[in-house]
């Protein structure tokens, strides 16, 4: 399997490498030119607004011309993004713009051009059996924290010496780099299929109207709301309530890397094989819950590190429990729609979720900055609960039947 995997897994990394350089930068780009931390929260909302439109769009285009060709359009759209976050400060006097609407508009760039978060999942999904689908999306994971491994401490080398501008090109060069890798070596998972409708807002909706599919959608939502709160107040909590800067910062997203891609590459197949990927993702959410419980009480390096292990196990378990789950309830000619629908939710979570979990950082201090995660976490927690025990209902009833 990893034989067949290794030219996504590759292109991957490298994509991965420069998107870590550019996260845990932008809140200090932000608050760079004077603006607040709420507007952080915006910048994150207004990208996950674009690919909320976007990405079940290019998932259901992906299901009927191939994933290649969108994967190609992404990286197109993230190298332009990218490049122009590198020169925002020139491009804005050049024009006469403020800084941040320069900004925003590479965001908005970037989150329209596509999601290739879920096209890379369902052309993972594409070449793999359903019962393999859990490791799989665990190998692409360990290729995810692998990347986060070297692009946050390369992103803070660059930034010590350079400034802003340089880490952000030298990410517009990596990905580059994986568009030239992906049209080379990536060959193409899935056949055209000239007779496949376009698929509109009701036809994505319609997948949260099928029992099976649907319980598991609404859990990642309630999962993704926790995660992105997470997500984007986190560089400002460590800045807030530890007073680290950007170098400590991105040195701290390396060491957390690493443990995840032991976690994705080496345990959660394992788990997957022995558990399933109903039960993994709820030890998974135990693990999450308790990380965003400690959040209140981290004052020194050992606490925090403690609430990030459980963070990095809680992550690994659910989301590759949750996107398999969704995965395998869904036909092989819709993996990508149905994928799209789900990173939609991803999307939706990073529109709503942190502007409030910054908000609650700037109005109450760091303290709170994890209660929105805490809550949601606790949400899905109660949620995965119940399936699973509807679920095991489910099997015993059918195998009485049988």
């Amino acid at each position: 399997m990893i034989k067949k995997l290794f030219p996504i897994l590759g292109v991957t990394f490298i994509d991965i490498l420069g998107f870590s350089m550019l996260i845990p930068m932008l809140p200090y780009f932000v608050t760079h030119f004077g603006m607040s931390a709420f507007v952080v929260g915006i910048l994150f909302a207004t990208f996950s607004f674009c690919q909320l439109v976007s990405a079940p769009l290019w998932g259901n285009v992906s299901d009927r011309i191939g994933r290649k060709m969108v994967l190609v359009i992404s990286q197109i759209g993230a190298t332009i993004g990218w490049a122009m976050l590198g020169v925002a400060p020139n491009i804005a006097v050049a024009l006469g713009l403020p800084v941040m609407g320069v900004v925003f508009f590479a965001r908005i760039v970037e989150g329209v051009s596509g999601g290739n978060i879920s096209i890379t999942q369902a052309y993972v999904a594409d070449l793999v059996e359903p019962k393999d689908r859990s490791r799989a999306f665990g190998l692409i994971m360990a290729m995810f924290a692998a990347g986060m491994v070297f692009g946050p401490f390369f992103g803070g080398v660059l930034f010590a010496r350079f400034g802003f501008a340089v880490p952000f090109l030298a990410a517009a060069v990596l990905q580059f780099l994986t568009l030239l890798l992906t049209i080379v070596m990536l060959p193409e998972s899935r056949t055209k299929e000239e007779d496949a409708q376009s698929v509109g807002l009701a036809d994505i909706l319609a997948a949260f109207r099928r029992p099976r599919l649907a319980r598991i959608l609404w859990q990642k939502l309630a999962i993704s709301l926790g995660l992105y709160g997470w997500f984007g107040v986190f560089a400002l909590f460590l800045q807030r309530q530890l007073g680290y800067g950007l170098t400590e910062t991105d040195y701290l997203f390396s060491a957390f890397a690493v443990f995840n891609v032991a976690m994705n590459g080496f345990l959660v197949g394992r788990v997957s094989a022995r558990l399933g990927d109903r039960t993994m993702s709820n030890v998974g959410l135990v693990s999450l819950v308790g990380s965003f419980a400690g959040v209140a009480f981290v004052h020194t390096l050992p606490i925090l590190l403690v609430t990030m292990l459980l963070f990095s196990v809680g992550m690994a378990l659910t989301n590759t429990g949750i996107t398999a789950l969704i995965s395998n309830a869904a036909s092989d000619r819709e993996q990508g729609t149905v994928l799209g629908a789900s990173s939609s939710l991803d999307s939706l979570s990073g529109i709503v979720a942190p502007p409030v979990s910054t908000g609650l950082l700037a109005t109450y201090g760091p303290r709170l900055a994890g209660v929105e995660s805490l809550a949601f976490a606790a949400i899905a927690l109660a949620m995965g609960i119940v399936s699973a025990r509807g679920e095991q209902g489910a099997s015993q009833l059918k195998e009485a039947l049988e």
